[in-house]
């Protein structure tokens, strides 16, 4: 019981197992089970015929009828990927037929001419979707526990490889490749541990905007729907997406730069930054620089959308009614120029628990500080 238990607690969100740098002997008990399993078995058959024989038999058989019960729960219902599944089926709609309140989030990725938005309430119950965007496979995740919503490419070096939600490190979401069983960390790519350790799936380009401000930038574009067999498990309220979760995991801290404080986290080659979302809402637009890069942050008047581009340079850019004013030129929100065919670079930009970006970023600067 202590042994199945244990390998459970090192990987769900219990209390003091997630500050725990635990995941080598995580990953050991869980690779070896079998041997441990096969070990306590041939222990109990050991004991079987003392048992039968003893006065009070009825106390060793009840507590195995006991511990059986436990490890199948900790084993299957209590399970990661039996607690939060995969859609049944994949189905999108174009914007005149979607059911979603408009105020609903998403994360959008666009390839090779194609645009996708994944609604966030549905993200969080089912951590991943595979899909194909553009002709490119994407996996398209999303942790509520670190808030962070990441796409990647699950093809690594000309395979393919398949992903099942196995627990969590640092209360960050953990998958494990059914080939190889490495696991991987939803916040980075990474593998960090198993026989692909130090590997990183490619990422993907993807944006977090309210549905109606992406709809207007992509108005070709398809918006996922709900999986009907998971609308109980959805966040149709967008109590999660609104910061009004009252989850001790999470909920929401409206001060800065606290545990649950939303940031804003940017990383450009060896250096990130982390920018307190209070002060972008204030300000709405940050011009900044990462290294030697120049770069600007906009948030969007519904206070959702934000979106990052480079600047060739340290002129400031401007927001005015959505529109980015920019060395004399004016862009939409995506960046594209009204006048020419001109287009900002966008830069990869992400909303994140303050908890969640340190810890994964463990030498970010703060801004302001």
């Amino acid at each position: 019981f202590f042994y199945e238990f244990f390998k459970v607690y090192l990987i769900m969100p219990m209390p003091g197992s997630q500050e725990m740098e635990s995941i080598s002997i995580a990953y050991f008990l869980h690779q070896y089970r079998w041997v441990f399993r096969i070990l306590f078995v041939l222990m109990i058959v050991s004991g079987v015929k003392n048992v039968l024989t003893a006065s009070k038999k009825w106390l060793p058989i009840s507590l195995t009828i006991v511990v059986t019960i436990l490890i199948y729960l900790f084993n299957f219902p209590m399970s990661a990927d039996h607690m939060f599944l995969q859609p049944a089926y994949i189905k999108f709609n174009n914007s005149g037929n979607i059911s979603l309140n408009k105020e609903a989030q998403i994360i959008g990725v666009t390839l090779n001419g194609e645009s996708k938005a994944y609604p966030i309430s549905y993200l969080v119950y089912h951590h991943q979707v595979i899909d194909e965007i553009g002709g490119q496979t994407v996996m398209v995740t999303y942790c509520s526990v670190c808030r962070t919503g990441r796409v990647y490419s699950p093809e690594l070096n000309g395979e393919r490889l398949q992903f099942r939600l196995v627990g969590m490190d640092h209360f960050n979401a953990m998958f494990e490749d059914t080939k190889t069983k490495s696991w991987w960390r939803q916040s980075t790519g990474e593998a960090i541990t198993g026989s692909l350790k130090g590997s990183r799936l490619p990422e993907v380009p993807c944006v977090q905007m309210s549905i109606e401000k992406w709809l207007l930038l992509y108005p070709n574009g398809l918006v996922m729907q709900a999986d009907t067999t998971a609308l109980p498990n959805y966040d149709t309220d967008l109590h999660f997406e609104q910061g009004k979760s009252k989850s001790s995991l999470t909920g929401t801290d409206s001060s800065s730069w606290n545990k649950k404080s939303w940031v804003i986290g940017i990383v450009n080659g060896s250096e990130s930054k982390a920018y307190d979302w209070n002060y972008l809402k204030i300000m709405r637009v940050i011009n900044d620089r990462i290294g030697n890069q120049p770069i600007m942050i906009l948030l969007a008047n519904d206070d959702k959308s934000f979106v990052a581009y480079i600047k060739p340079d340290d002129q400031d850019a401007m927001i005015i009614n959505d529109s980015i004013l920019y060395m004399g030129s004016t862009f939409n929100f995506a960046g594209k120029s009204l006048t020419d065919s001109v287009s900002l670079t966008p830069v990869k930009v992400y909303q994140e628990f303050w908890h969640s970006w340190k810890t994964f970023h463990p030498d970010t600067k703060q801004f302001p500080n």
